[in-house]
């Protein structure tokens, strides 16, 4: 394969996958690598704001996700302390009409098979499953991507090489093995289960989020509102290889068994059966991105805390503006590697802001005693509208 506009991508999650199109539409190649034999995304829901939903719809995603998505018409903020909602975030259509772009909460299978089905349709796009990246090397027409598919080795001269492999990237490891991702201490467990299990009540198009000690609840439709969506969160130890192990039903029932939790909360905590744990782990805020003409995106690059919900916006709007930067620099080894930093300058100090924010999202949402109070009557005060605005610096990005 000649090296001329091609770009490897590792990895076919939402960040990768969000890549190879973004980077077909600007003109390029793309060679995505994924070690799994089939795409079978794990987890649950996620929730996708208008800086992240403005990208897939221009990327010819609307339509596919259209009955998959559903548009919540709030965030209703609730309080184990008072019992219940103390403040309303309006979305809907008329948040959608301002932003330009819809408020989307969708299964992440539902997201990775829409994206799935365009790259499919997409000429310029191709993914090898069951193709594990193993090494690269730097010459003078680019880069050399070695890569193994069973007992195959396979090499192919590209421009650039992307790791969107994830938290436990190859693909850094190879760039800088000095940079391990760090166990927050807190664990997300998460669950489904169908909306026809459920009162009609706790089923309309909303997010829920519930705070209380030392923990955080949060519920909402997906699957065209089929399913509800629920993760708790809760501190924890890990101990164990992976980041992800079934979980003991009855051990996050009792958690939230406790009077402090409110019936709606202790309902919702017991009606799922099965559910996952999910180790919560981050990368360094001040890791490096690129190196020459490989880069790093999504959680490979920045990991962070999911109390922004904006895990998979960020690895999508980094997937637009490397698309952007690769497109506007040149194709020898000294145009990509300049457009990979600018790539990099333009991305880490959003990322980081909204890395902090989430951490301290975090510290909020668990607050007890006096510091709780004062949390819920500051909210209550704020009210929905002027709550929501505070978002807009995340929700109004475009890329320049």
């Amino acid at each position: 394969m000649a090296a001329s506009r091609t770009i490897f991508v590792a990895g076919a999650g939402i960040g990768g996958l969000t890549t190879s199109l973004a980077l077909a539409k600007k003109g390029f190649r793309a060679v995505v690598l994924e070690k799994a034999e089939k795409l079978e995304e794990a987890g649950a829901g996620l929730q996708l704001s208008p800086n992240a939903s403005r990208i897939l719809v221009e990327l010819g995603l609307g339509p596919r996700l259209a009955g998959r998505a559903v548009v919540p018409e709030s965030i209703n903020v609730m309080s184990a302390r008072a019992g219940g909602e103390i403040c309303r975030l309006p979305l809907g259509e008329a948040a959608t009409f301002r932003a330009g772009a819809p408020y989307w909460v969708v299964h992440r299978a539902d997201l990775q098979a829409a994206l799935l089905a365009q790259v499919e349709v997409t000429p310029d796009v191709e993914l090898r499953l069951g193709c594990q990246f193993e090494d690269v090397t730097k010459h003078a027409r680019g880069l050399t991507i070695v890569q193994r598919q069973g007992l195959t080795r396979q090499q192919d001269v590209a421009n650039a090489l992307i790791g969107a492999d994830g938290i436990w990237s190859s693909v850094r490891h190879h760039l800088f093995p000095e940079v391990q991702p760090q166990f927050s201490g807190l664990i997300a467990w998460r669950g489904t289960l169908e909306a026809t299990a459920l009162p009609r009540e706790y089923t309309s198009p909303r997010v829920q989020l519930w705070m209380g000690p030392n923990a955080h609840l949060v519920a909402y439709p997906i699957s065209g509102g089929r399913q509800i969506n629920v993760v708790a969160i809760v501190g924890g130890t890990w101990n164990r290889p992976g980041w992800t192990s079934p979980g003991e039903a009855n051990e996050i029932k009792q958690f939230f068994a406790s009077a402090r939790w409110p019936a709606t909360a202790r309902m919702l905590a017991s009606a799922v059966d099965e559910w996952k744990r999910w180790a919560l782990f981050t990368v360094p805020e001040d890791g490096e991105w690129h190196e020459g003409q490989i880069a790093l995106l999504g959680d490979a690059a920045h990991a962070m805390l999911p109390f922004a919900a904006q895990g998979a916006g960020m690895a999508i709007e980094d997937a637009a503006v490397l698309a952007k930067c690769l497109s506007e620099g040149g194709s020898d080894a000294a145009g990509v590697t300049a457009a990979l930093k600018k790539y990099a300058r333009q991305r880490r100090g959003r990322v980081a802001k909204v890395q902090r924010l989430a951490r301290r999202q975090g510290r909020i949402y668990h607050m007890t005693g006096p510091m709780a109070a004062a949390r819920d009557h500051f909210v209550r005060a704020m009210g929905g509208k002027r709550m929501l605005s505070r978002q807009d610096w995340i929700y109004d990005w475009r890329i320049s």
